[in-house]
């Protein structure tokens, strides 16, 4: 019969493993490259070993933990991050990421504090790591990098399902970019507007917050005009937003629809592409791509209608928060509430007599 013996604190080993991490601490002082980014977090992520292995050999507790950060503080007082719950965090890092490699060639290329918002916000480890390379790609602050996140970024432009022809459409290398630059839907939680905003006040919103409408678009967008002028057989045509994509290499025309989408917006958009093509396109620009962006959007009848479309297009959907005030009852609901409250209070008072008589 097995009989589980309780494993006694070895102070002496104990004594040895702070003595080790001092000596790490210092090695890296000395050689002036704790405050790079990469040597910390690979700092961070030895000590997170450290007391990841103890813990499950030895049978540290959490006492300890509490006890090497007083030490850790007293002895190198002039440096941060040697608090309990950062060595926690530590810990968690080595236990998530137990590969040096990985570490040093992905996580330790952004800042520890990114890197505790990652194991806060996603515990699935491939979205983990498409957010840290996000980051390092785009120089995401930390704040930015939160917002995407919460945002569903990675639902939206990776794992969920999008609407397009570019596999037909464009050469594989092109189509699979433009497939991953592609989000659905777009989170434009920077406008004041409502859901019920005209197709104007939209596109008002979004020039007016160009810096955030660039940002949720991705990286590698420049901004060309709106209401872009076209001119075709002496007809004008007017696109809603006209940007260009440096990556890609190409115009990148939008059209914004504040209703559901209809199989003709496709052959408008289809025409606006052949326009582009025919007349901005210059040596070594790639054709033009359409995104057509809409409230809502039945996928089957998009991709009916983009089935025979020869250019190449994608449609998504888009959410706007709502305004505030939009979210509050009107005034004559309030009243209403306000009463059914106080005959409610009445009632609690008085039961089922009448209300005393107030005197004027």
């Amino acid at each position: 019969m097995k009989t589980n013996k309780t494993k006694v604190f070895n102070m002496q080993a104990y004594k040895k493993v702070i003595t080790d991490i001092k000596n790490k601490i210092l090695l890296a002082k000395q050689t002036a490259v704790v405050a790079a980014n990469k040597e910390l977090i690979i700092l961070y992520w030895e000590i997170g070993n450290i007391i990841l292995q103890k813990q499950k050999n030895e049978g540290w507790g959490a006492k300890v933990i509490d006890k090497m950060s007083h030490d850790l503080t007293l002895e190198f007082a002039d440096m941060k991050g040697f608090s309990v719950r950062n060595l926690k965090y530590m810990r968690k890092f080595a236990e998530n990421n137990m590969e040096r490699v990985f570490v040093q060639a992905v996580l330790a290329q952004i800042p520890w504090y990114h890197n505790i918002a990652l194991m806060d916000k996603t515990p699935d480890m491939k979205e983990r790591i498409w957010y840290a390379k996000k980051t390092i790609e785009n120089g995401w602050s930390r704040n930015v990098l939160v917002h995407q996140i919460e945002s569903g970024l990675f639902q939206r432009q990776v794992s969920g399902s999008k609407t397009h022809n570019f596999q037909r459409t464009l050469p594989e290398a092109q189509s699979d970019l433009a497939h991953e630059t592609m989000k659905d839907p777009y989170i434009f939680d920077f406008l004041n507007i409502s859901e019920r905003a005209s197709e104007k006040e939209l596109e008002n919103g979004l020039i007016n917050h160009l810096a955030s409408f660039l940002l949720e678009l991705g990286r590698g967008f420049a901004y060309v005009g709106r209401q872009y002028h076209l001119n075709a057989g002496g007809e004008d045509f007017y696109i809603d937003l006209l940007f260009y994509h440096l990556e890609l290499r190409c115009y990148v025309a939008i059209e914004l629809k504040t209703g559901t989408f209809k199989p003709e917006y496709a052959g408008k958009m289809n025409f606006y592409l052949s326009a582009i093509d025919s007349t901005l396109n210059k040596s070594g620009d790639n054709p033009a791509i359409g995104m057509i962006l809409c409230r809502e959007k039945n996928r089957v009848v998009a991709e009916y209608s983009l089935r025979s479309i020869t250019k190449p297009i994608g449609v998504s959907g888009y959410k706007i928060a709502a305004r505030i005030k939009e979210k509050l009852p009107d005034i004559k609901t309030m009243e209403k509430e306000m009463d059914d409250f106080l005959l409610k209070e009445d009632a609690a008072k008085y039961g089922t007599q009448k209300k005393p008589a107030v005197l004027l």
